[in-house]
């Protein structure tokens, strides 16, 4: 290889060299060699290497990291990252694409924390390079909803918060609802209970079936409507939880839940049998596993 970076970095005639260096690159890919892998990206990163040239073959690195296998993407990647980071200023782009492929990975490992680490590694507040709202609210939801399937509601609630300055302005439907059910999950978990019944019951009140891409399904709002119930039946006894279960009891929808007669007898203020009692345990059991 060393010989094959000699012959690519003396070529004068810029376009021939960025095709000399893809076919070597081409080479290590196939490969799936590490240590192929780590000489390339040193090579790129040295001085041999003029910075135009540097960022389109990492550029191109990176999107090629899928097709390295999981192993070896994960330690590739790690390794790219960490030489890169003296020059990030100079590699922004680049270390986004790689941080998404990471993040993907551990995805569908269902390595939540870890996703969520790689994505809250790229700079949102570059001054380096154009980021519009959309994409910083995006990745904000993102990595709060990823944080919460490790039922990491601390950090999850520190992405909310940053997506919360965002979402005022955002047209994005899609986006605004997954940074509604996220915020009603988190509150949830927190058992900031009556804030999030009033989340959830203002999800469930959604008109539209269709939003962007994203279909609302009957099953759905009713999922939310439930958790509304289940909420405010959890919350601390006080003026505003009376107004809340006022809503929902005379809310036609909540008839048909299964979980009706509780609401009923709370908002009646009727005593509770056991079975009613376990039953309300059993909720709160399933409000604190449903918020993962």
């Amino acid at each position: 290889m060393e010989s094959a970076f000699a012959s690519a970095s003396a070529i004068t005639d810029q376009r021939q060299k960025i095709e000399q260096y893809k076919q070597i690159l081409s080479a290590v890919i196939s490969s799936n060699d590490i240590a192929q892998a780590r000489r390339f990206v040193d090579h790129m990163l040295s001085d041999d290497v003029p910075l135009v040239v540097s960022r389109q073959l990492l550029q191109t690195f990176a999107e090629e990291l899928g097709r390295l296998g999981a192993g070896t993407q994960k330690e590739i990647a790690h390794y790219t990252l960490t030489q890169i980071q003296p020059r990030v200023v100079s590699f922004e782009e680049q270390v986004l694409v790689i941080r998404e492929k990471l993040a993907e990975l551990y995805e569908s490992e269902e390595q939540w924390s870890k996703a969520a680490q790689m994505f809250s590694g790229i700079d949102l507040d570059s001054g380096m390079r154009v980021i519009d709202d959309t994409f910083r609210l995006s990745k904000c939801v993102q990595i709060a909803c990823l944080y919460l399937e490790d039922d990491d509601a601390v950090n999850a609630e520190a992405f909310i918060n940053k997506a919360s300055f965002l979402v005022s302005n955002s047209q994005h439907e899609v986006l605004n609802l997954k940074y509604k059910v996220c915020y009603a999950r988190i509150l949830d978990m927190k058992r900031k209970f009556l804030e999030a019944a009033l989340r959830y019951y203002d999800i469930s009140q959604i008109e539209k079936r269709q939003i962007g891409e994203e279909e609302i399904n009957e099953e759905a709002l009713e999922q939310a409507l439930s958790a509304a119930v289940t909420c405010t039946i959890l919350a601390a006894a006080g003026p505003q939880r009376s107004r809340v279960l006022a809503t929902l009891y005379k809310d036609e929808r909540c008839s048909k839940l299964k979980i009706y007669p509780i609401l009923q007898k709370v908002y009646l203020e009727r005593i509770l049998r056991k079975p009613e009692i376990d039953a309300c345990r059993r909720i709160e059991a399933t409000s604190e596993s449903s918020s993962s």
